[in-house]
């Protein structure tokens, strides 16, 4: 998900003049007349197969409504997708419309981006997930899916261990004893992990942290006002440090890649259970190919911190923003909502299995797994991870290695990220 390479300097300018993944300048070609007739949109999704059908439905929904007008698409690498975007954004260049990830990503980015809340008024009550995509009380890109971290369990392992597969853990205690039993009857790890890009506690924070801090310190650090060095925050990378320490996760779950080792891991029923996303990929749909529909099961977060109230952490997954410099704002922000309409969203959820931002899109039909995903969104909250700065998440998936290999203690982990949270 926010896995990232960087390049060199020389190497960055080089891919963005080449254009890295046929980018293609100037955005917004206008005609003689000075009408726009091209806008050029980058993403990391246009080259899924997946995404295909979404793609087309968005594309043939903006061509109804701007037949003179072309569009590019420019599926880019991910790993370089943010390296590249900050050098166009440098370069004062790019694309009109841009793909985003909720939170930190977009945020960091907002001087260059168009605030579209002129454009979007009428999606505001259809789509979720705004939130994400917003800052200082302004609207920067319309979100396509709803990102979260459910807590997913191999139910044929639960089965074969003698539990009973209806009745996951409650509590942390509860979880480690089943746990247990798993690793004695099957051989099988309790959690799926990969931390290789740092992105595992980032999943582990969120998925676990509403049965760790209290109802007002979940609001409290979501609101910015986050305190560190309290129990409860502290508890959060103790238990993630304890984890490893009691060997719940894979083997080498440093040197594991989250994207895409772990989930194979958990596909291939060498753990129990893995802490996986809502969105296009490590989800629901990706999981029922290969354990089965039936054997997928989603259950809360077990209760850490007795008298919590576990519930599904949730935000804007990705979505799209229309850049500044953009020469026809109007045009660009309804090749946003072209990419929004829940024709074109149904598809996406359909062929990818993404869980989408539109709340009118039926799931009736769906596995129990999405039922139950989808039945947890009313009462979920912003997940905790995303409330942070991108450079303070970089320096959390760093100090998290740090972390699971003994390097760093738990009080040296908080303070260094306290202080690069008061900084950003």
């Amino acid at each position: 998900m926010k896995q990232r390479t960087l390049c060199s300097a020389i190497l960055v300018a080089g891919l963005a003049l080449a254009g890295c993944g046929s980018a293609t300048r100037p955005a917004s070609s206008p005609s003689d007349s000075g009408k726009v007739t091209k806008l050029v949109v980058w993403d990391w999704k246009s080259g899924d197969a997946a995404a295909a059908s979404y793609i087309q439905k968005a594309k043939d929904d903006f061509a109804k409504k701007h037949p003179g007008v072309t569009v590019e698409f420019v599926a880019q690498p991910f790993d370089q997708y943010y390296t590249l975007l900050g050098a166009a954004i440098q370069a004062g260049t790019g694309p009109d419309v841009m793909l985003f990830n909720g939170g930190g990503q977009i945020r960091d980015r907002v001087d260059s981006l168009l605030p579209l809340d002129q454009y979007v008024a009428e999606d505001k009550q259809r789509l979720a997930g705004w939130d994400a995509f917003s800052k200082d009380g302004k609207i920067y890109g319309a979100p396509v899916t709803l990102q979260g971290h459910p807590i997913y369990y191999n139910k044929t392992l639960y089965e074969k261990a003698g539990l009973d597969p209806a009745s996951p853990a409650k509590t942390w205690d509860e979880l480690v004893d089943d746990c247990a039993t798993i690793k004695q009857k099957t051989g099988a790890n309790c959690f799926a992990l990969g931390n290789k890009e740092g992105a595992g506690i980032q999943f582990f924070m969120s998925g676990l942290g509403s049965g760790i801090l209290t109802a007002q310190e979940y609001d409290d650090w979501i609101a910015g006002k986050r305190v560190w060095d309290s129990p409860n925050v502290k508890q959060i990378f103790k238990l993630w440090k304890e984890a490893g320490d009691a060997k719940l996760n894979n083997d080498g779950a440093n040197s594991t890649a989250m994207f895409n080792d772990a989930f194979t891991i958990f596909n291939s029923g060498k753990a129990a259970h893995i802490i996986g996303l809502m969105s296009d990929i490590g989800h629901w749909k990706d999981f029922s190919e290969f354990l089965g529909a039936d054997k997928v099961g989603v259950m809360p977060s077990p209760v850490v911190t007795s008298g919590t109230t576990p519930n599904l952490p949730y935000d804007g997954g990705i979505g799209y923003a229309v850049a500044k410099w953009a020469k026809d704002p109007k045009t660009a922000a309804d090749m946003v909502r072209s990419l929004t309409t829940t024709d074109a969203l149904t598809s996406f959820y359909s062929d990818a299995g993404a869980i989408a931002s539109d709340t009118t899109i039926d799931v009736s039909q769906g596995p129990v797994a999405v039922g139950t995903i989808v039945s947890q969104i009313k009462g979920g909250k912003p997940a905790l991870h995303v409330a942070l700065s991108s450079k303070t998440l970089d320096l959390m998936g760093r100090l998290s290695q740090q972390l699971l290999s003994g390097s760093a203690t738990v009080d040296e982990v908080v303070e260094q990220l306290a202080a690069s949270d008061r900084a950003s």
